[in-house]
């Protein structure tokens, strides 16, 4: 298990058509570090955004896709993603708004 903060656990937010239609029942998308585990994900939200309480985080793991230059093969980089629950008093996360 790696040793992270809670500042390495989020690396960015999703901002696609179907992540954003989300956001109206308080289901934010984010990618994570891939070795980063479901209480690692909800501390790190609360802590980096004021005023949020998580009430569930449900995680994916992508495997990288096979690439070929020439005749080498190689895979790109594994990615791990988070849909990030609030809770119904919970503040709403600000880098979300005005999308």
């Amino acid at each position: 298990m790696a040793d992270l903060r809670y500042y390495d656990v989020i690396l960015k937010p999703v901002i696609t058509e179907a992540s954003m239609s989300g956001i109206d029942s308080k289901k934010y998308t984010f990618l994570v570090h891939p070795d980063a585990t479901k209480v690692q994900i909800k501390e790190a939200v609360e802590k980096m955004f004021e005023g949020a309480k998580v009430a569930s985080v449900n995680t994916m793991n992508y495997d990288g896709k096979t690439k070929r230059r020439g005749m080498i093969y190689g895979k790109t980089a594994k990615k791990k993603k988070a849909v990030v629950q609030l809770t119904a008093e919970s503040k709403d996360i600000e880098i979300f708004q005005g999308m």
